[in-house]
């Protein structure tokens, strides 16, 4: 293990994740379960004393669970023992504040970690006369969701409003990329005030070693991802009648709510008489999607809007080539002409001509891949993701003690 984190003063860590239990992910919000899962484990391993807070959803789990990684989750017993949309959760968040609050007037952490704006609130709320440091992790904003989603609410708006509230109210925000730095700084939040902390990966099980899923004999070009959300599967079907000797993969949910948005891939597969070369998988699990990754010649990320680059970094992880869009986080995790090729969104031609420069070249394929690999290792691996994390928990822990939140003007 790197000396970083085996050589820092072991500190007491409290991670507030009220929708994301690291033990018992749901779909919903499984990238957020597993990262606070993963920096748990690695700051747990290294010698820090970590409590993740969640809220209880199951009346059959105990209250306290020792994880076998090292970590403890605490299931905070408000509301309903269910899952609830954002529209029941949001008003629980002063008891669950309440709840934290006399946890640390008992045991006081030395630093807060809150995950999502939710977990923000009742953070705020808990620590407001307590003074203990708070980084603050949002994982995505509410206007980048306005944005991408082309909506507006009430609730959206309130939500635009309490995020600004909270991170006003946060010694130090961790960013997940820079285009959420530039985004926070559009909200007033000073650029002094961020760290980059970017979701990690698991380079032991997303490895280029291994076994590869069975494949036909085309090239393979693989998409993963909801397909009712905005991943860009049109646009890759459409690149693919420009590529030929190639097949088109996608993974991703095609029942309940998903099945109409599926029917209309179809329905776009055969308009480009690409459908015989295009097919569509289903969900597949994190177990398995490892094998999967390793059978492609090249992994397309095609969304229009903001992106948390998981998927890429997994496929970079297993040194695969990634062709992505110039948005969110994708524009600084895939390095162009070097781990694989950024294109502008909106065009299917320049989509198209990438993943065809790839897959034309075996040699520069096998660069990217290896490039890809070795910067998931320095920059994104768990540890790595861990160490960024604690060195910004000791600088805010060695900070002025926090002052009440000031009201946005």
């Amino acid at each position: 293990m790197r000396p970083a984190l085996a050589d820092s003063r072991p500190l007491s860590i409290a991670m507030v994740s009220q929708q994301a239990n690291p033990l018992r992910p749901v779909p919903e919000s499984a990238h957020q379960s597993a990262h606070v899962a993963a920096l748990s484990e690695s700051l747990a391993r290294s010698g820090h004393h970590v409590i993740v807070y969640t809220r209880r959803t199951d009346p059959d789990v105990p209250e306290r669970e020792r994880a076998p990684e090292g970590y403890t989750v605490v299931h905070v017993p408000v509301g309903p023992f269910e899952l609830l949309p954002d529209e029941r959760t949001l008003p629980l968040m002063g008891e669950f504040g309440g709840f934290l609050e006399g946890e640390w007037d008992q045991v006081r952490p030395d630093i807060v970690h809150a995950h999502f704006w939710m977990s923000g609130i009742a953070t705020q709320l808990a620590t407001k006369m307590l003074g203990i440091p708070v980084v603050q992790t949002f994982h995505t904003l509410g206007a980048v969701e306005a944005r991408s989603t082309e909506r507006t609410s009430r609730a959206l708006n309130d939500r635009i409003r309490l995020e600004q509230l909270i991170a006003r109210g946060s010694t130090r925000i961790l960013a997940t990329s820079a285009d959420e730095v530039f985004e926070l700084a559009h909200m007033g939040i000073p650029r002094q005030r961020t760290t980059i902390v970017p979701h990690g990966v698991d380079v032991d099980l997303f490895s280029p070693h291994g076994p590869a899923a069975e494949r036909g004999e085309l090239r393979r070009i693989l998409m993963v991802g909801d397909v009712d959300t905005d991943n860009g599967f049109a646009a890759g079907i459409e690149a693919l009648k420009r590529v030929p000797d190639a097949e088109l993969t996608i993974a991703g949910g095609v029942d309940g709510d998903a099945a109409s948005a599926a029917k209309k891939l179809a329905s776009t597969a055969r308009r480009h008489r690409v459908a015989d070369r295009v097919t569509m998988l289903g969900s597949v699990d994190d177990a398995d999607l490892p094998a999967l990754l390793r059978s492609a010649d090249v992994v397309v990320c095609a969304p229009e809007h903001t992106s948390d680059a998981t998927l890429a970094l997994r496929a970079m992880s297993c040194g695969i080539p990634v062709v992505g869009t110039a948005v969110g986080a994708l524009r600084e995790v895939v390095s162009e002409g070097a781990t694989g090729r950024i294109v502008p969104t909106g065009s299917a031609r320049r989509l198209a001509d990438s993943i065809s420069s790839v897959l034309d070249d075996p040699a520069v394929a096998k660069s990217f891949g290896a490039a890809a690999r070795e910067r998931v290792e320095q920059r994104y691996s768990r540890l790595a993701v861990a160490e960024e994390a604690l060195r910004a928990y000791s600088r805010c822990v060695s900070a002025p003690p926090r002052t009440r939140m000031a009201p946005v003007r």
